[in-house]
C-alpha cells in the first residue's frame, strides 16, 4: 500500500485499486498498520476522517477477500443465463435483456433463478448489483423482479371482490 496526499493505492492477490482522497486526511503506512491522521477536530475534518478511514478498509478488504452480492430472480419464467462473462435475462419482457460486465466485475450463476456480482471494488459492485435489479425491480403484488438475497418485499392485498 502506498499513500500520496490525496491518492491511496492499494495492491492486493485480488488485484490493485486507487482512490482519490480529500488532501487534509493524512494516510500513512507503518510496519503493515494504516493510520488516518485528521488536521483538527472541526465538523468538517471529523467527517473526512470517518469516510476516509472506511474507504481505506474498503480498499483492503477487497483486494484481499473481495466483495460479492448475490441476487434473486422471482417470476414464472424469469430466468438467467451466462453468455461468456455476460448475463442474458429473461424478465417478462418482448426481447432478452444483456448485461455487459464492467471492467473489475464479474458475474457466476449460481441457479437459473439465482446470480452472483463479484469484484475488489465495493462501490462499483453494489452499482452493478443495483442497476440489474432496476432493470425489473420487485413489484409489490405478487412480489415478481429482480432482488437482493434475503431482501423482504412489502406486498399489499390485491383488489377486493364482489
Amino acid at each position: 500500500m502506498t499513500a500520496q496526499p490525496g491518492l491511496v493505492n492499494v495492491e492486493g492477490p485480488k488485484g490493485k485499486v486507487a482512490q482519490k482522497l480529500d488532501r487534509e486526511m493524512k494516510v500513512t503506512v507503518d510496519k503493515g498498520e494504516v493510520r488516518v491522521d485528521r488536521p483538527n477536530d472541526s465538523r468538517r475534518s471529523r467527517q473526512l476522517h470517518g469516510l476516509t478511514r472506511t474507504l481505506v478498509a474498503n480498499m483492503i478488504q477487497g483486494v484481499t477477500a473481495g466483495y460479492e452480492r448475490t441476487l434473486e430472480i422471482v417470476g414464472v419464467g424469469y430466468r438467467v443465463v451466462a453468455k461468456g462473462s455476460d448475463l442474458e435475462f429473461a424478465l417478462g419482457f418482448s426481447h432478452p435483456v444483456t448485461v455487459v460486465a464492467p471492467d473489475g466485475i464479474s458475474f457466476e450463476v449460481q441457479a437459473p433463478t439465482r446470480f452472483v456480482v463479484r469484484g475488489i471494488d465495493k462501490q462499483q459492485v453494489g452499482a452493478v448489483a443495483a442497476n440489474i435489479r432496476r432493470i425489473r425491480p420487485p413489484e409489490p403484488y405478487k412480489g415478481k423482479g429482480v432482488r437482493y438475497q434475503g431482501e423482504a418485499v412489502r406486498r399489499k392485498v390485491g383488489k377486493a371482490g364482489k
